[in-house]
């Protein structure tokens, strides 16, 4: 590939300070200054020009902009629009950027250290929208890195990237799991690149710090959009040099390891990626394997092949019409994989007719209640009844039992709601998972009479009873109920009454569904194992290899 520089953008930004007039207040001196002095190693005698205007930053001092802090500001202005203070890359070393976010800009500033000093190739800077002014600090100080990487794209694509923040949480968050939804999107976006992240005090990265709190009186006239949180071809890592559709994302990783052929017009840049990659791939003939981040090996897969993985995924007999991300945990745990997953997931997810006419759920009710510690797993169980609901089969109920450990899900269609079928429920759950330490329930006269007491004296469970006053009590079986009625309203189609055949299909999807508070899926916490899903069991088309000879 390639690359050379644009500096029409930086001479865009160098006709802004050409025209900028001179401040009229402290705040903007002050800005300007801040600004100017990062590059005073290119300006001879920077202090004796400017000393005219620091003057008026004195404690103090009357604010009078006289003639000669006029003409400090035209010679400044002056040597900032002529002097070389940009440099041209080269391609064989690092590139390293230096971000910082303020409570209303963000600025970024790309170089390399060709010599002892850091030089600049490029910097930027951009207002933020008054949604993302109210980002965390953590989602600002991602969002600059974001930034950067979209601005800086066509330098940094194939290179090593060096980020340099005053946020140190930065360096463990691109290896956290459970962060939050538009952390995960960023996240995701950034694994395109070879990025390394480092800490650096904000006094000892000054040129950012200015650059964020840079006023831009100009700001209307030259850039009328908001920060871009997405990259353009995203194809987090992809490569391929073919303009054929049909033709396989990982057509020339299955040709060098099948036919021992490697593309011939690569640069060395991509050399350097393609070798790199192509170690985490291996054939297994007629297919090609991949070596995940999680030593887990999966077949890799494409074009209408990875579409019906996904349909299955998301809207098959198992698939629960679960969000985005869940989708993709899903794909990954069948033991399929292609670079755009979580892309397409989204994509797809959007398109469902089905969800986009129901309701969604909210962040908030994904997640219990109120988190009760146990000791082990079946210990602690939560019962409710969900109905009625239109007969089905001369079913009108669901009784739903929780683990709260493991957050495994058991249910049945039932006729009625009394406590002759709780208390025949809950022995065939003894008898499967063992006598628990305590149930917990609401205070229903299904589950408050003799016959309920007797069964649990017998088999020595204590019973906890929830209030309407404290909800959380029982929160997390009213949470498993939304979501097995958010999978039957999904999964039921016209006919309201088949929802009790759904039922099964519907408790397979819930069980098999990742859970962010235990990290992997109840079945797989269980059993110790990831579950065979039927879309594994599918004879799905090889793709077609195109080996070169």
């Amino acid at each position: 590939m390639g690359l050379s520089v644009d500096i029409s953008n930086d001479k865009a930004k160098f006709d802004v300070i050409a025209k900028l007039p001179h401040p009229t207040t402290v705040k903007g001196i002050r800005s300007f200054l801040g600004h100017a002095g990062f590059y005073r190693r290119f300006i001879q005698d920077f202090s004796k020009i400017a000393r005219p205007m620091t003057h008026l930053l004195e404690k103090e001092t009357p604010f009078i902009f006289s003639k000669e802090c006029i003409e400090a500001f035209e010679t400044l202005k002056k040597k900032l629009t002529q002097a070389p203070i940009l440099v041209a890359p080269d391609w064989d070393l690092p590139f390293e950027i230096m971000c910082d976010a303020s409570n209303f800009a963000v600025g970024a500033v790309l170089g390399q250290r060709m010599t002892k000093h850091f030089q600049p190739i490029h910097y930027a800077s951009k207002t933020m929208t008054e949604a993302q002014a109210h980002y965390t600090t953590t989602e600002k100080e991602l969002l600059v890195v974001v930034f950067a990487f979209e601005k800086f794209r066509l330098y940094l694509v194939l290179s090593k990237s060096i980020v340099y923040t005053d946020h140190s949480a930065l360096k463990y968050l691109l290896a956290k799991q459970d962060a939050k939804p538009r952390l995960l999107w960023w996240i995701l976006l950034l694994q395109e690149f070879d990025v390394v992240i480092r800490d650096k005090k904000g006094t000892k990265n000054l040129a950012t710090d200015h650059l964020s709190r840079l006023e831009n009186p100009h700001q209307n006239e030259l850039e009328k959009k908001g920060i871009t949180e997405t990259f353009p071809l995203e194809a987090l890592g992809m490569v391929t040099f073919r303009g054929d559709n049909n033709t396989p994302w990982f057509a020339d990783f299955a040709n060098y390891h099948a036919g021992n052929f490697a593309i011939k017009r690569m640069s060395s840049q991509q050399k350097r990626k393609f070798f790199k990659d192509v170690k985490h791939y291996f054939w297994d003939d007629p297919f090609l394997c991949k070596i995940c981040a999680d030593q887990v090996i999966r077949r890799c897969v494409s074009g209408q092949e990875a579409f019906d993985i996904l349909k299955a995924c998301h809207n098959g007999p198992t698939g629960g019409h679960y969000g985005a991300n869940y989708t993709a945990k899903k794909v990954f745990d069948s033991g399929f994989y292609w670079p755009t997953i979580y892309k397409d997931a989204h994509d797809f997810v959007t398109r469902c007719d089905i969800c986009q006419r129901q309701g969604k759920i909210s962040q908030r009710d994904e997640m219990p209640q109120n988190s009760i510690q146990v000791c082990e797993i079946f210990d602690m169980w939560g019962i409710d009844f969900m109905g009625p609901f239109p007969s089905s089969r001369g079913n009108k109920y669901i009784l739903v039992a929780v683990d709260y450990l493991s957050k495994w899900v058991e249910a049945k269609a039932l006729p009625t709601n009394d406590a002759r079928v709780v208390c025949k429920f809950l022995k065939s759950l003894f008898s499967r998972f063992g006598a628990p330490r305590a149930i917990i329930s609401d205070r229903g006269t299904h589950f408050c009479n003799d016959q309920f007491s007797k069964v649990m004296l017998k088999y020595g469970v204590t019973h906890r009873l929830s209030t309407a006053y404290h909800p959380q009590t029982s929160g997390q079986v009213e949470v498993s109920n939304r979501g097995l009625k958010r999978i039957l309203e999904r999964t039921v189609g016209e006919n309201r009454a088949s929802w009790s055949d759904k039922l099964d299909d519907a408790l397979w999807a819930f069980r098999t569904a990742y859970k962010t508070p235990i990290g992997c899926t109840p079945y797989k916490l269980v059993y110790g194992k990831a579950c065979h899903l039927p879309i594994e069991l599918d004879e799905f088309g090889a793709p077609s290899l195109l080996l070169c000879p």
